[in-house]
Order: structure tokens, then C-alpha cells, then sequence
């Protein structure tokens, strides 16, 4: 997947300026899709010289105008295409995977305080998901969300998030315990 399927599909809601973009991305996308602002500056470019995504100007009084994007047909297509081609297999990348794969000659200390400011950041992240699952949603349950829903896609993606998010909540607190125990078994008496 390339930057610009990412950017494509957080437009599908309507139009964005870039500023509005990187919001999306932060609550939504990031949780599959990591960009820095500059990078979704850069790929609005391209997507705009490719004609991908069309760009306007919107005056807004004393303030410097904004730059609106949407996605344009071709973009659809380019959509359509990328979703239609078969995905490769996702593999884990992350560094305290490795760290942990050494914690028997390292530091258990950094490593379990490392570890606790992971949990903790995975819990900030679920009850992030949780609200936005709420607000996209609205008034209706989940399950007739999800059969009358307008637009189930980012709701499916942020289910994921809430899922992953609890899964590394889960991994990160079992490490911790495990680590801790063993620190006391093995340590000097």
C-alpha cells in the first residue's frame, strides 16, 4: 500500500484541507497508516499533479485562504483498482518486540518502564478509538450500524484499531508481569 491509497480513502468522507487531513490521520488512518504532516503535505501534491484529487481555494476573511481536496474520478478509479488487487501479508516491525527478544541480557528495568509507557499509550489510544466509534455511530447500535450504516469502512478500520490496541495492552502487561517475576526469581541474594 502506498501513502497515496491512504490519503484517497480519509477523503472518501468529503473535502479536507490538508490541516483537517492530518486530524483525520491522527484519529483515524494512523492507526494503519503512520504519516507526518509533511508527508501528507507532499502526497496532496502528487495526488493533485495526478489529478487524483482536485484542490480549491477557500477564502476565509482575515485568515490566509485554505486549500480544499477531494478525490476526483480518476482517484475513485485508483481506489477501486488498488482495492481490487489482492493484499500482501502484513508483518510485525517494532522495536520492543526485539528488545523483549533480548530481555534476558538487558536491562529489565528500562525494558518494563518502556513497556508500561506502551500500555499506557495503548490505553489512551482504545479509549480514543471508543469515542470515535461512539461518534460515528451516533444514536444507533452497533450491529444497525453496521447494516444501515453511510459509510462503514472507517467504523470497520477503527474496530481494528480498538482490537490491535488491545491486543498490544494485553501483550505489554503480560510482559511486565512475566519480566517482574522473573527479576525477583533470578535476582541476588
Amino acid at each position: 500500500m502506498a501513502l497515496r491509497h491512504a490519503v484517497l480513502a480519509a477523503l472518501l468522507d468529503g473535502e479536507l484541507s490538508g490541516y483537517q487531513l492530518g486530524k483525520a490521520f491522527d484519529v483515524g488512518v494512523a492507526n494503519f497508516w503512520y504519516a507526518r504532516p509533511q508527508q501528507l503535505y507532499a502526497e496532496l501534491f502528487r495526488l493533485e499533479t495526478d489529478g487524483l484529487v482536485a484542490g480549491r481555494e477557500v477564502a476565509q476573511g482575515s485568515r490566509p485562504a485554505k486549500r480544499l481536496f477531494r478525490v476526483t474520478d480518476a482517484g475513485l478509479a485508483e481506489l477501486e483498482s488498488f482495492t481490487s488487487a489482492s493484499a500482501k501479508p502484513a508483518f510485525v516491525r517494532d522495536d520492543p518486540l526485539v528488545k523483549v527478544q533480548a530481555a534476558d541480557r538487558a536491562d529489565i528495568g528500562d525494558l518494563v518502564a518502556q513497556l508500561g509507557e506502551r500500555a499506557q499509550a495503548a490505553q489512551a489510544k482504545i479509549e480514543l478509538f471508543g469515542a470515535l466509534l461512539r461518534r460515528l455511530r451516533g444514536d444507533r447500535t452497533e450491529e444497525e450500524f453496521l447494516r444501515r450504516g453511510d459509510r462503514v469502512g472507517p467504523y470497520l478500520t477503527c474496530l481494528r484499531g480498538v482490537a490491535f490496541e488491545r491486543e498490544n495492552l494485553d501483550w505489554c502487561t503480560r510482559t511486565i508481569t512475566v519480566l517482574e517475576e522473573r527479576r525477583q526469581i533470578h535476582a541476588p541474594s
